[in-house]
């Protein structure tokens, strides 16, 4: 733990400009992080900027929107592939270029030999070398080493359902048959090729090769990105650890590297992903993000999982210590103590008899005067519930006027002595040395009686017995009982 802050290097705090500074490069960084995790899996989107939904449940399989929508308008891979080592995949790449090539010299009179000879030899021979590709592509699967064979999957699916109406049908014929001059001539040439260029062309392209490096991985180039970075950080690491060493007393440069722990997530080579916690941490502490929530959240959670049994553990620990004590006979002990040692008064009052006083006070003035109708009309049931158990009063009751006259009586009778009850005991609370006298002597004879009457009759095996039993029904009912819900709550009172 540092030692105290010397106030006469006040001067070495870190300026709030350049904690914000530092935290939005640490912020570009994490987010260019993020990026090359996720640019191998989503490098199709990054390659034609489209979105696609594809949904198949058994036999039912559904495309939503039927045409990709490009929400992404720039083509970035050409700038980034050099990071992940990626290249076009050469046979790939060589059949689009071939279907380009038919394109530049394909036109309805070429195709059924109206027009030049030589040019429809040409156009024969590149539909022909088409077909063997294609045929050659199924079988080996370029697709594989991108590990993108659900793609041609798809790209095989979608050439069956166009040339022959179902996917059950031979991938091999139905490229050779699509690359047919024939059945290019009877089916329009160029809705054939504005198909193959919307649905297969952009499928084809997303495929590519990876690199592998002497160490058996794949190329990752993204080191000589991050190394900027890493050397800002690590000069700012460096600083700012030595700040803190000279700002508190008795703090080495280690020790000020170790308080600063979460910094060493910025310079691993490998889990940069980890970096959101230096992130966070100097977002907080540069103003630009409140974390005082989720701070409190945090906390919550985390002792919420460990106050359990922790509450549990340490109460019933006490609970049985209590029952030891017991079994020990404390009690016995205490009652002991009590008829032999002199009591300690430290401020020439008893307090108990002021207790008593004071509470009585509250009773008598305060509470009983509010409750007195209440109490009226309890003693006045009482009354006549009892004069109606005596004989010949109910035929009584039954003369004109004698019920009503009858419960007035009572009434008033009640009334008087009520209140004449209650000056009395008001004038019982009045300051007086001989009541106090008196009332003290009564309790120290009362205990002292209770405690030898206790002991005479042998009663304490009996209450302490009782006692150790109470304790083990308590921990058993209760204790044991408290749930993560209740801790979360306590918890949450306290927090709030």
């Amino acid at each position: 733990m540092p030692r105290p802050f010397d106030r006469s290097k006040k001067h070495l705090a870190v300026p709030l400009w350049y904690e914000r500074i530092l935290a939005l490069i640490l912020l570009a960084n994490y987010s260019l992080v993020l990026f090359d995790l996720t640019y191998i899996p989503l490098r199709d989107f990054w390659l034609q900027g489209t979105v696609q939904l594809s949904v198949k449940v058994g036999p039912f399989q559904r495309v939503f929107p039927k045409r990709p929508v490009r929400i992404f308008p720039f083509n970035i891979t050409p700038y980034y592939d050099w990071v992940k080592g990626i290249e076009p995949y050469r046979s790939t790449a060589a059949y689009l270029e071939l279907v380009d090539e038919l394109n530049s010299k394909l036109d309805e009179q070429a195709l059924d030999g109206a027009g030049n000879v030589q040019q429809a030899q040409e156009i024969d021979n590149i539909l022909a070398e088409l077909r063997q590709d294609s045929a050659q592509m199924i079988i080996e699967n370029p697709f594989q080493i991108a590990n993108k064979t659900g793609t041609f999957e798809r790209i095989k699916n979608l050439m069956r359902l166009h040339v022959f109406g179902s996917t059950d049908a031979s991938a091999t014929e139905s490229f050779e048959t699509f690359w047919s001059k024939d059945y290019l001539l009877k089916n329009g040439l160029t809705n054939q090729l504005v198909f193959f260029d919307q649905e297969i062309r952009p499928l084809i392209a997303t495929n590519y090769f990876r690199e592998i490096g002497e160490n058996g991985q794949p190329v990752d180039n993204f080191a000589l990105i991050d190394f900027p970075f890493f050397l800002i950080f690590l000069i700012d690491f460096l600083g700012r650890t030595r700040l803190i060493s000279l700002r508190y007393r008795g703090v080495s440069w280690v020790d000020a590297m170790l308080w600063r722990w979460y910094d060493f997530f910025l310079f691993l080579p490998f889990f940069r992903w980890l970096r959101i916690i230096p992130l966070t941490v100097r977002l907080d502490k540069a103003k630009l993000m409140d974390l005082n929530k989720v701070k409190g959240q945090a906390t919550q959670g985390f002792v919420a999982i460990i106050a359990e049994d922790m509450t549990e553990v340490i109460v019933v620990r006490l609970v049985e210590q209590m029952q030891q004590l017991v079994r020990e006979g404390a009690l016995r002990k205490f009652l002991d103590r009590a008829k032999t040692t002199q009591y300690i008064d430290i401020n020439n009052r008893n307090e108990l008899v002021e207790v008593i006083r004071i509470v009585s006070q509250v009773l008598l003035q305060k509470v009983l005067p509010e409750v007195e109708p209440e109490v009226r009309d309890f003693m006045l049931y009482n009354m006549q519930s009892s004069l109606g158990q005596i004989q010949g009063y109910t035929q009584l009751q039954s003369l004109p006027g004698v019920k009503n006259m009858q419960r007035e009586i009572m009434a008033n009778m009640i009334a008087i002595s009520y209140e004449r009850i209650l000056t009395t005991l008001q004038s019982f609370l009045e300051q007086d040395k001989e009541f106090d006298r008196l009332l003290e002597n009564l309790l120290t004879k009362l205990t002292m009686e209770l405690n030898v009457e206790l002991n005479q009759q042998h009663h304490l095996e009996d209450i302490e017995e009782l006692l150790i039993d109470f304790l083990e029904e308590f921990k058993i009912n209760y204790l044991q009982k408290l749930s993560e819900a209740d801790i979360e709550r306590i918890l949450g009172n306290t927090v709030s």
